[in-house]
């Protein structure tokens, strides 16, 4: 199976250049041909623009149409990191990932549980209450969102009986060690493959993501490594070391 992973700069409240974007970056992926794209948090406005409401994506419609129609043209699943959703019937948002099979088919949905309270994104968005995992191409799945990575006890109950943990992420420069250790560590502690994609930067940009998307493998070794800038990354996973690593070190609770 392979992986695309989509390292957009994406500005702040532009969802229209946002968008032309992606589809941009996708077309060019698509020439890998991957099995999977993946994007990053809030691809589609920044992270995040005030007041959010006013750029929030109403119950998701937009992005939804929009992925599933790329994703059935091209015949690829996406992974469709997340947006700022408006729930009409509720008034509240929240920070949403749409996955996509091959056919355009929406087969889950993810609302972001932890919310990274020093940028107060906790006063804006209402948090999820579900883990969410999912099957892409006969293998299971599991997503979780950017500050969902530093909480390992609930991130160990997504990687019970998944191979691949996709994290879109918002991630600062400013700590871009953090990332660059707990993806890889991710990967190693669960013993699955780990697709992190985080925001790409530009040298004018205020508050800078850091980039550094990258693919691990259950043992941590780096499949696949992006630098700050906007980046397409790709690799192959081999879907039986999953298996085979867990076999060589049981470290995994047994059911």
């Amino acid at each position: 199976m392979k992986i695309s992973i989509l390292q957009m700069h994406t500005i702040l409240g532009q969802p229209e250049k946002n968008t032309a974007a992606f589809l941009r970056m996708a077309e060019q992926a698509m020439q890998e041909k991957p099995d999977i794209l993946l994007l990053p948090e809030m691809w589609n406005i920044g992270f995040f623009p005030r007041p959010v409401e006013d750029y929030a994506d109403k119950n998701g419609e937009n992005t939804r149409a929009l992925m599933s129609e790329f994703a059935r043209k091209n015949q690829v699943n996406i992974v469709g990191g997340s947006v700022a959703r408006l729930e009409s019937s509720t008034g509240k948002i929240y920070n949403t990932c749409y996955i996509f099979d091959r056919q355009g088919q929406e087969i889950a949905a993810y609302d972001k549980v932890h919310l990274f309270s020093p940028g107060k994104e906790n006063q804006v968005f209402e948090a999820g209450r579900n883990i969410c995992t999912f099957t892409l191409d006969g293998r299971k799945c599991g997503v979780a969102i950017c500050y969902d990575l530093r909480f390992g006890n609930y991130l160990s109950r997504i990687a019970e009986d998944v191979e691949i943990l996709f994290l879109p992420a918002a991630w600062p420069k400013l700590r871009q060690k953090h990332w660059d250790i707990l993806t890889q560590a991710r990967a190693i502690e669960y013993q699955v493959f780990v697709a992190a994609c985080n925001g790409g930067a530009e040298t004018n940009d205020k508050h800078p993501l850091g980039g550094h998307s990258g693919i691990f493998d259950p043992w941590g070794e780096v499949l696949a490594k992006a630098g700050e800038g906007e980046d397409i990354i790709s690799a192959e996973v081999d879907l039986g070391l999953p298996e085979k690593v867990r076999k060589k070190i049981p470290v995994r609770i047994d059911k």
